[in-house]
């Protein structure tokens, strides 16, 4: 495992020069949040990690419910029970297994690995514009029909689970990376997930924080050159752009 931080954020990067595994701590003034629980085998490390810093886990978010990001939930539950768990509503389903789609929703099977194994469930389900501490839940559905970022609020720095991804290039989800193909093939919609690039691309943010790959420091050049080659047309962003 290897740790980076910036600012408020620390990332925790598993098997980071193989196949890397992001999850992350917000840090607040008493108490840390973890974005994400990696993989199955993470929960030492995360656990350790967070001793070092010196804060305890009072909260534990996922931006979506994918293998690779809830794989240590239920072993952080046994070692953290009085951590609060949040996920959005949408992809709460995900983790009962209901891969059913609404029907505002675009037909399109839902992708990537949904674990069957996991026990855990939320205690709270997100929606756009709650606060979690310093961060605020921005609804980014394209990866999973409801995945979510989290934007903080002081700094600026956006963890945005996979709606993008830095290893191998840089690309939105949906958008082939040959050295690193694995978001693309498990994402459900990448027109909805150029949407929402462009959602996450206004909010102007400082630091881009992902599931695969190292953080990305001024990413708005990053994400409009990823924009421009998108499932979205140019009508499209100049229409999104003008609502």
């Amino acid at each position: 495992m290897k740790i980076t931080k910036k600012e408020h954020l620390y990332q925790l990067a598993f098997l980071p020069y193989l196949f890397p595994v992001n999850c992350y701590f917000v840090e607040e003034k008493e108490s840390l949040t973890l974005i994400d629980a990696a993989l199955p085998h993470s929960s030492k490390g995360i656990i350790t990690a967070a001793q070092k810093i010196g804060k305890p886990i009072t909260k534990i978010v996922i931006t979506h419910a994918h293998d690779d990001h809830v794989g240590a939930l239920d072993s952080l539950r046994k070692q953290l029970p009085n951590a609060l768990v949040y996920i959005s509503k949408r992809d709460a389903r995900l983790m009962d297994g209901d891969l059913s789609l609404d029907s505002s929703e675009s037909d399109t099977p839902i992708k990537g690995g949904v674990s069957k194994n996991i026990q855990t469930r939320a205690d709270v389900l997100l929606k756009e514009g709650d606060k979690i501490g310093s961060l605020q839940a921005i609804s980014v559905p394209g990866h999973t029909p409801g995945s979510m970022a989290f934007y903080d609020r002081r700094s600026g720095a956006l963890i945005a689970g996979d709606a993008f991804q830095t290893r191998g290039g840089f690309a939105i989800a949906g958008q082939l990376v040959p050295l690193f193909s694995f978001p693309k093939w498990g994402t459900w919609n990448a027109k909805e997930a150029a949407s929402s690039a462009l959602k996450i691309y206004e909010l102007n943010p400082t630091l881009l924080a992902v599931g695969h790959g190292k953080m990305l420091e001024n990413p708005l050049p990053s994400i409009k050159k990823a924009l421009e080659k998108s499932a979205l047309s140019s009508s499209d962003l100049t229409e999104k752009r003008s609502s």
